[in-house]
Formats: structure tokens, sequence, C-alpha cells
């Protein structure tokens, strides 16, 4: 990871995200979690634009769209619209194979929040979420990384928590 300023203004906002998406994977509620979601993504544009990545602002631009859509609809339609626009996004600018990186997770978050629900939902988020570690470790984004690793954990625990009560439910 390239040296970095732990408190310049980019790495202050990847601690604003951080917050908000710890906040967002401790929701067990889809419509909350989703809100939480929008706020992190915004937090991550101004951040990425200050580390200079790019397709990172693109991939956290379109997941602040595409989180306040899915609280309106889950069309498949404006799905594929937003996988497509990442895709554009990734061949008009990635210039190496790790700028992909932040571009898939959104492929896969976006799947998530339109056609999936609790369980599943986060259970593919967690892979997104695998691929936003790599591309932070990369980018230097301390915030990020945290955040990150910590959303994988908390998620974790979130999906256990939802199956013990689907669980409690069954029985």
């Amino acid at each position: 990871m390239p040296a970095t300023d732990w408190f310049s203004t980019a790495q202050l906002l990847g601690y604003v995200a951080f917050v908000l998406g710890v906040g967002c994977f401790l929701q067990t509620d889809d419509r909350r979690f989703k809100w939480f979601m929008t706020g992190e993504c915004i937090a991550y544009v101004a951040h990425f634009a200050l580390l200079g990545n790019p397709t990172a602002v693109a991939s956290a631009s379109l997941s602040t769209l595409r989180s306040v859509l899915s609280l309106h609809t889950r069309s498949k339609w404006v799905a594929a619209g937003v996988v497509a626009a990442n895709i554009g996004f990734g061949l008009a600018i990635a210039t190496r194979p790790s700028d992909w990186l932040p571009l898939a997770a959104s492929c896969l978050g976006t799947v998530a929040l339109f056609t999936l629900q609790g369980v599943a939902m986060r259970g593919v988020m967690l892979c997104g979420t695998a691929l936003w570690i790599a591309n932070n470790v990369i980018a230097g984004s301390i915030g990020g990384t945290a955040l990150e690793v910590v959303v994988a954990a908390v998620n974790v625990a979130t999906i256990v928590r939802l199956l013990r009560a689907n669980a409690g439910r069954t029985t």
C-alpha cells in the first residue's frame, strides 16, 4: 500500500464511508440497509476522487444511483442498465486489470440489490466486499480497506443472525 497521510481529507472521507458502511451491514431491514449504503457510496465517491481512482469513482457513483433506484424498483431492466453502465465505464476508463475490481463489485451489488433479499442479497454483497478489499489495498485507501474488512465481518454476523431468525420461524 502506498504511503499515505492518515488524516488527509481523502482519508477522512474514507472513515465516514467506514462508519456508514458498518451501519449498513448491521441492518436486518433491507430498506434501511439500502439507505445506509447510499450514504456510504456518496462518501466513497468523494474519497476515491481525492485518491485519484477514476474507476472506483465511477463504480461508487453508479452504486449510489443503484442503491437509490433499488429503494423504488426491483426491475431487472433497471439492474441490467446499471450493470451495462458499469461495463461501459470500465471499457472507457479502465487501464489495468485492477481497475475492474470496483466495477465488478458494483455489478454484483446491483444484481444483489435488485434481484435478491435477506441472506442471499447479503451473501452476494459479501463477494463484492472481497473485490472492494483488493481494490482498496491497491488504491491505498486506509478507511476503505478497514471498512470492507469490518463490513465483511459484520455482514457474516448479520447473515448468521438472519439464518438463526429464519430457523426459529420454521420450528
